[in-house]
């Protein structure tokens, strides 16, 4: 499933929010997220318009491994997919 390419830093910690993360700190453009449902995870966040494909999908594989599931699988319940970004 691919992967949405207009995707910014905001847009994307607006979408993991539901999914239990919160902001822990912001340094210059890189915010930092955390979530403590099923252990710990930190994701540091660039504050860019659009993200990179490779930045995006190095944070989605951090996601997904956490949870145990694979990429794919969690592209397939995750909202940044399936709508357009305005």
């Amino acid at each position: 499933m691919k992967i949405h390419r207009n995707l910014t830093g905001v847009d994307l910690i607006r979408y993991l929010k539901p999914y239990g993360y919160v902001i822990t700190r912001q340094s210059g453009i890189h915010t930092r997220i955390s979530m403590e449902k099923d252990g710990q995870l930190h994701v540091t966040i660039p504050n860019i318009d659009p993200l990179k494909i490779g930045t995006l999908s190095s944070i989605t594989n951090d996601i997904a491994d956490h949870f145990n599931i694979s990429r794919d699988q969690l592209n397939a319940r995750t909202v940044w997919i399936k709508k357009q970004i305005f």
